[in-house]
């Protein structure tokens, strides 16, 4: 209920300025103007870094200050899209989980990286400071297609005649912490809400007291739960059907299918209350291709499928789970929330593939990076990250990379470090109960924070720490005036004139290929970024070192 329900229309204006919906409509005009800019007359805004125009000559000062393609020291982001396009809107995110994501990036980023590419670890300098890419030993990106056979399958005489696969040292530890992520997210969780998860256990199955939202909620009919079990049961089955009907195809067998959906299920719960807690959700690619990778190698197709399958049903379920919860608070009738979920899941299936084929046949070298031209936005960082963990876990598989046989075996102890950080936690709040700031140190959120980068650069962490914390800081400080109640909306406006922008761009200069050439639309100015250091090494466009 609004304070000031209960006033004449004048005096509500008076004392708050303007409705919500107006506050909307401006900020939505903001937005839908301002994107022009970042969007297609100076795209350099997604990322200023100012530090490669000082020293445009050194491969050090450029992998130091480029936003994009190195650590984004001083490198500002004056874009929305770059800003929540990985880690959601900065406006909704809770100070204490700011403060935990900022940690874990800056120690991930100017801390272990500097350390580790200047140290040469596994060869670092061999390869650029900041990378998804796939490398020989000699710094070239490697040949993918002389290590597979006609069906698509792994070579094992032929990756052994081509050399090991290298990854960058940033990709490599950027792996570890997910491994670290993982194994901190269930003992946070049954250290910190094992009792209360146990309680709310028994609870469920004896009669408890309700609350007035779920009394109110009373009077509808409820959704039987026959009609989820039947859903599971079609759409598992659904899914064996499809790929033991295309099993050359897909390459994954029927258990695969299964064993996806008890990973799901084992790791919902954890996963909810992360999410719940923090609004930040923990992903489970990295085990699903880890898992997949030792039981079915050489299948790179197979593994991909049992990602997608192990990976996005938590976080689906997650999104069904705040869909009702948002209905109920709202009193929507349970059944009309499910016939919309439903509904809309199922139209939502076919709009995705109907524009996925559109956009390949109307966009001409799609996500081919190398005759893409200068300033393109149809790039795809998020499918080159799935194609290139497709190769490292699916087709060579992780044995031979993170295995007894592959170059990064150490990185496994990560699986160690992330079970044990939540129980120093544990352990500190124990000896020191009096000291409230040590439960706010959520590992799994420190520790998987930076788990979109890649295919996220440094300049989308920094712009969006920044906005975050600004966004806390207010919200703490004035938690009871203007700003706290239209924070979302802000949110939403700026998202809202954003696409909306975008949309119109495409459909009205770049379907066309109507493109602006100048130096305001050429990347970060930092060319030098992606160069390695070591001596010896030869790339195109960048110097040797000697």
């Amino acid at each position: 209920v609004q304070p000031c329900a209960g006033l004449p229309l004048q005096e509500r204006r008076r004392k708050g300025g303007m409705t919500r919906t107006q506050f909307f409509m401006v900020a939505f005009a903001c937005s839908f103007a301002y994107y022009i800019f970042p969007g297609y007359l100076f795209e350099m805004l997604t990322s200023i870094s100012w530090i490669c125009w000082i020293f445009p000559a050194s491969v050090v000062a450029q992998q130091l200050g480029s936003g994009l393609h190195g650590l984004g020291i001083g490198a500002i982001g004056l874009d929305w899209s770059s800003i929540s396009s990985y880690l959601g809107s900065p406006l909704a995110s809770p100070l204490f989980a700011t403060a935990n994501i900022a940690v874990g990036f800056f120690i991930y980023i100017y801390l272990v990286t500097p350390i580790a590419y200047w140290f040469n670890v596994y060869e670092a300098r061999n390869f650029p400071i900041f990378s998804d890419g796939l490398f020989t030993a000699t710094g070239q990106k490697y040949n993918i297609s002389s290590i597979v056979d006609s069906e698509f399958h792994f070579d094992a005489n032929a990756y052994e005649k081509n050399g090991p696969l290298y990854i960058s040292t940033f990709f490599a530890v950027s792996y570890g912490l997910g491994f670290a992520c993982l194994t901190a997210t269930i003992v946070h969780v049954i250290l910190f809400h094992g009792s209360e998860i146990w309680q709310l256990s028994k609870s469920a199955f004896q009669d408890r007291k309700m609350d007035v939202h779920t009394k109110l909620m009373r009077r509808y009919r409820q959704v039987p739960e026959w009609w989820f079990i039947c859903i599971l049961v079609a759409s598992a089955a659904i899914t064996v059907f499809t790929c033991e009907y295309y099993i050359e195809q897909l390459q994954l067998p029927w258990w695969g299918i299964l064993l996806a959906c008890a990973l799901s299920i084992f790791y919902t719960l954890p996963i909810g209350i992360i999410t719940a807690t923090t609004n930040q959700t923990p992903g489970l690619n990295i085990i699903t291709e880890y898992i997949m990778g030792y039981l079915y190698p050489g299948r790179p197709v197979a593994n991909m499928c049992f990602k997608v399958y192990g990976h996005v049903a938590p976080r689906q379920a997650l999104a069904f789970l705040q869909d009702f919860k948002l209905g109920h608070y709202m009193k929507i009738p349970p059944r009309t929330m499910f016939m919309a979920q439903v509904v809309g899941t199922l139209i939502s299936a076919f709009v995705y593939l109907g524009t996925a084929w559109w956009m390949m046949d109307t966009i001409p070298n799609m996500c081919n990076t190398e005759l893409l031209p200068a300033g393109s936005t149809w790039t795809c960082p998020y499918d080159h990250l799935f194609y290139d963990a497709s190769v490292i876990w699916g087709l060579i598989s992780p044995r031979r990379i993170f295995g007894d046989l592959g170059t990064y075996s150490a990185v496994n102890w990560f699986f160690l470090g992330g079970a044990i950080a939540p129980l120093l936690v544990w352990l500190a709040h124990k000896a020191f109960p009096g000291q409230k700031w040590i439960l706010l140190v959520n590992m799994p959120v420190l520790l998987g924070g930076i788990s979109h980068m890649p295919p996220a650069t440094a300049v989308n962490y920094t712009a969006w720490i920044c906005v975050a914390f600004l966004s806390g800081y207010v919200v703490y400080k004035y938690r009871h005036n203007w700003w706290k109640r239209h924070n979302y909306l802000l949110s939403g406006a700026l998202d809202a004139g954003l696409a909306f922008m975008a949309v119109l761009i495409y459909l009205c200069l770049e379907l066309d290929n109507i493109t602006l050439n100048w130096w305001g639309n050429v990347s970060d100015g930092c060319p030098l970024a992606s160069c390695p250091t070591a001596k010896g090494i030869i790339v195109h466009g960048c110097p040797v070192h000697n």
